[in-house]
């Protein structure tokens, strides 16, 4: 299946969002939460590379989070497409998806870790208003907070999203949470250990939040993650 660029914007430095569509399909269906695989040959090697879908199903349409990695190979090659360029891919794959269907939920994410909770957050507010969603975003810096507006608009919509980004290193102006993720974690869960929680980002923090989870007594099937490496 090949994937064609349809549009890209700047998010904040060094990240993008890009709209495809699934070339030649009516729907591209796919769980929210889900990645696809993009394949190219570079430099002679052929290289495969998983992404995060970011985006609701909508039609045949899907969008990516991504940052553009200075050193990577495929990175800048997808920061280079213009508009109606193809890349060939596989999926939806993946299993990073909403388990338990009335279950409130923790999503922790770092970075463009945000993507499958965008795509969560979109797909199913909505439809379950009964079902609480808080999301702990931890940045670097404000202006890395990617999709805000949405998730304040969202969280304005809807009363059962709390949405709460943290920045590691802030500006005078910051009057939001400060530091990672892992000092926010049980501010939001309390004393309760009814609700799932999941993980998205580099390794080292989804070690860090699952070994505290499971210090709290939570079972490692209440802990769903996926590791960006």
């Amino acid at each position: 299946m090949m994937a064609k660029l349809i549009e890209s914007s700047d998010l904040c430095p060094e990240v993008r969002n890009f709209s495809f569509e699934a070339e030649g399909q009516e729907r591209f269906p796919f769980l929210p939460g889900q990645f696809v695989s993009f394949h190219e040959t570079l430099g002679g090697k052929r290289i495969t590379r998983a992404y995060s879908i970011a985006s609701p199903p909508d039609g045949n349409r899907f969008e990516l989070c991504l940052n553009r990695v200075q050193a990577g190979l495929f990175s800048p090659h997808l920061f280079a497409m213009q508009p109606g360029e193809m890349v060939e891919m596989t999926g939806p794959l993946g299993y990073f998806t909403l388990r338990n269907p009335d279950r409130d939920c923790v999503f922790i994410a770092t970075g463009t870790g945000i993507a499958p909770f965008r795509s969560m957050l979109h797909a199913h507010l909505a439809e379950k208003p009964g079902r609480r969603f808080t999301l702990i975003f931890g940045v670097r810096y404000e202006t890395h907070i990617m999709y805000r507006g949405e998730f304040e608009h969202l969280a304005a919509q809807h009363k059962n999203f709390v949405f709460q980004p943290t920045v590691t290193r802030p500006e005078p102006s910051w009057t939001g949470r400060t530091g990672r993720v892992q000092q926010h974690l049980f501010e939001a869960i309390g004393d309760r250990k009814d609700i799932d929680v999941y993980v998205c980002g580099l390794k080292e923090m989804v070690d860090e939040v699952r070994a505290l989870l499971k210090g709290r007594g939570f079972d490692r099937k209440q802990i769903i993650f996926e590791k960006y490496d």
